[in-house]
């Protein structure tokens, strides 16, 4: 599913090359939900973004779903994507004006070809994430923790190959955290390929495997 082979990303700070990825060899299988955990400015972020078509590597490759996205140019890399990576970030990221349910339709405005049954598979979703009662809401009338599902639901969308979390639980009281590690779970038992980046070691063991990040390099890779 996803291959990363000696990919490498720097950055200038003034007279500094900083290595924020050096020589990452990466390989997630089909179906498995990875935790990168790492403190800040060991990479994490960098690597994320990379994963997400967000960055382009300046030497090696990034295969997904058995394709080179490291070449894409912005255009295509964007359509990609949209129609292949779902993104969940700690700041939710819902827009206040919409509802609920337009906020999870949200992907189908930057799809090129017809939309036909995305409603009903937004609805559908959302009663998967126990919302069914919340589709007129706004955003500021839900908990944190309602907000996040909401924030799965529009992830999940476009029937993405990864799902990408980002610090998932970072704006959550444990309580709500509990309930959105226990639902990603669920969406990775079905079958869904999942990232999650955190600095968290309690969170991360909730993942089948775990890998740590330092300095740009991958240190210890186990698996649950």
């Amino acid at each position: 599913m996803v291959g990363m082979e000696a990919l490498t990303r720097h950055y200038q700070v003034g007279r500094q090359v900083i290595a924020a990825l050096d020589g990452i060899n990466l390989d997630v299988p089909k179906g498995q939900f990875l935790a990168i955990v790492g403190p800040s400015g060991s990479g994490k972020s960098t690597l994320l973004n990379m994963l997400g078509c967000l960055d382009r590597p300046d030497s090696g490759r990034y295969l997904l779903d058995g394709v080179d996205v490291s070449t894409f140019d912005d255009e295509r890399a964007s359509d990609f994507r949209n129609r292949r990576i779902g993104f969940v970030f700690q700041a939710f990221h819902l827009l206040p004006r919409l509802s609920v349910l337009e906020n999870v339709l949200l992907p189908r405005r930057f799809l090129r070809g017809p939309d036909e049954g995305l409603e009903e598979r937004a609805r559908m979703l959302l009663a998967r994430m126990g919302l069914e009662r919340h589709h007129v809401h706004r955003p500021g009338q839900l908990s944190g923790g309602q907000m996040q599902r909401v924030a799965i639901a529009r992830a999940l969308m476009m029937k993405p190959a990864l799902l990408l979390a980002d610090e998932p639980t970072g704006n959550l009281d444990s309580k709500s955290a509990a309930d959105v590690l226990a639902l990603l779970a669920e969406v990775h038992a079905a079958g869904q390929t999942i990232v999650m980046v955190t600095h968290d070691a309690e969170v991360a063991a909730r993942a089948q495997r775990q890998i740590g990040l330092r300095d740009g390099r991958i240190g210890h890779d186990s698996l649950a």
